[in-house]
């Protein structure tokens, strides 16, 4: 199965129902969430400040790199999770709002974000200090610098491995894509008689995710 159009992931997520997920943010992809059941919210913080957003059926909300956003349940909320970047937030593009004692020290750091051996417990634990370091960013939203200059440092040392993840999904596709226009421009269209279908189902098993249950489609 060849990669999902435009490099891009689209996960199956089922929000925590007992408060919300982890605020976090992207470093370098952009997300979109298409609400397919139930209600909830989106709570965002950008430079522009705190920001909430219903989520319904049918609701379609995205946002780019440095949005810090967290997803509350209502009610058995359902989410399509549409990710730029495929394969870049499984490799640590995203940070969590942990408080700037622990964001600043990649070792506690590690600590706090992993889940051990009970996943169940852990990714409460996590959370609830995520929203302690959230909280502590909507009452200063002076402080969002600093939170933005120390995720920024935590997540360089990975950066050549994020390019090389890069450089195989969204750049080869962008380079596929270039190919393509320039047969066309020169009256070839061999390719679309490679043409073809493909699908993929949601996989059974489900992963503890940071906003909630995650069930990736197979393939990806």
């Amino acid at each position: 199965m060849s990669d999902f159009p435009g490099g891009t992931a689209v996960t199956r997520l089922q929000v925590y129902g007992d408060g919300g997920g982890t605020p976090h943010m992207h470093t370098v992809s952009s997300e979109a969430y298409v609400v397919i059941g139930g209600t909830g919210t989106l709570q965002t913080l950008d430079m522009s400040g705190y920001r909430e957003t219903p989520l319904t059926p049918g609701s379609t909300v995205w946002f780019t790199p440095g949005v810090i956003h967290r997803a509350i349940n209502d009610g058995d909320l359902q989410v399509v999770v549409v990710m730029s970047n495929a394969g870049l937030p499984e490799a640590g593009d995203a940070v969590m709002t942990f408080p700037p004692e622990i964001l600043a020290d990649p070792a506690r750091y590690r600590v706090a974000a992993g889940l051990g051996p009970d996943p169940g417990h852990a990714v409460r634990v996590r959370r609830d200090l995520a929203v302690e370091g959230f909280h502590r960013l909507v009452e200063s939203p002076a402080a969002l610098a600093g939170f933005y200059r120390d995720a920024a440092a935590l997540v360089r040392p990975r950066v050549e491995e994020w390019r090389r993840i890069w450089s195989h999904t969204v750049e080869a596709q962008t380079r596929r894509t270039a190919a393509m226009l320039d047969t066309l421009a020169g009256g070839d269209f061999q390719h679309l008689h490679d043409a073809a279908v493909q699908s993929s189902a949601p996989s059974p098993a489900t992963a503890w995710g940071m906003c909630g249950h995650l069930r990736r489609m197979e393939g990806q």
